[in-house]
């Protein structure tokens, strides 16, 4: 594929559909929305995005006046407050007591930190791969996870896939793409930024699978 003739939202998303489709498809992330497994896993999993975001979001304020990631820092997709609120109503007040990351997303977080604070064409591919996900298939973990333990509709426990400050996610994730394809980067930036867009994926589905050893369900 010519990256020089294919816009840049294409190429990302085409070079990491593989990698897209084996985390959405890993055996924990099958089993929680099955419902094969308890609200304790569905909490776990939380905990985890809340390091990842963490490290997104630690340096919002510094890269708004990025030229690379700067067009990408939008308040309307901040979601750590989301997270806190929802682990506060899965876990109580003292949802910060003992609460450790594992080793897959100590990884993954420091990853994403370290491109925050050196390189932010791979902190946009890091970007992209969360956000834009969390306005797409977050929103059949949010349907599934209030069929399944009884969360209020788009309420406490599911805050996290709430984007209020979204009217119409279709429109917004097509700006998202313009803002891809305009991205300040030539063609061999480019390419090394859908290589850390694979590398995220792979991140991600570490975490996965690591979850999936915890809450490993009997043969």
């Amino acid at each position: 594929m010519n990256s020089s003739s294919t816009p840049f939202s294409t190429l990302i998303r085409t070079a990491s559909h593989e990698q897209h489709v084996e985390a959405e498809t890993s055996t924990f992330m099958s089993d929680l929305l099955g419902g094969r497994l308890g609200v304790d896993a569905y909490a776990r999993y939380t905990e985890q995005l809340w390091f990842v975001y963490r490290a997104l979001e630690a340096r919002a304020d510094e890269l708004a006046a990025d030229p690379v990631a700067g067009p990408f820092i939008r308040p309307e997709l901040m979601r750590l407050a989301s997270l806190e609120r929802d682990l506060a109503h899965l876990r109580g007040e003292g949802w910060r007591d003992g609460l450790e990351p594992l080793p897959a997303t100590e990884e993954y977080a420091a990853r994403v930190a370290e491109c925050a604070l050196t390189w932010r064409g791979g902190y946009v591919a890091h970007h992209y791969t969360r956000y834009l996900g969390d306005l797409s298939g977050g929103q059949i973990i949010r349907g599934r996870a209030e069929q399944t333990w009884g969360f209020a509709r788009k309420g406490d426990g599911v805050r996290f896939y709430v984007f209020e400050g979204i009217g119409n996610p279709a429109a917004f994730k097509r700006e998202y793409r313009e803002l891809l394809d305009a991205v300040a980067a030539d063609d061999l930036e480019k390419q090394r930024m859908v290589a850390e867009c694979k590398r995220a994926f792979a991140l991600n589905t570490g975490v996965f699978q690591a979850l999936g050893e915890e809450f490993r369900l009997s043969a």
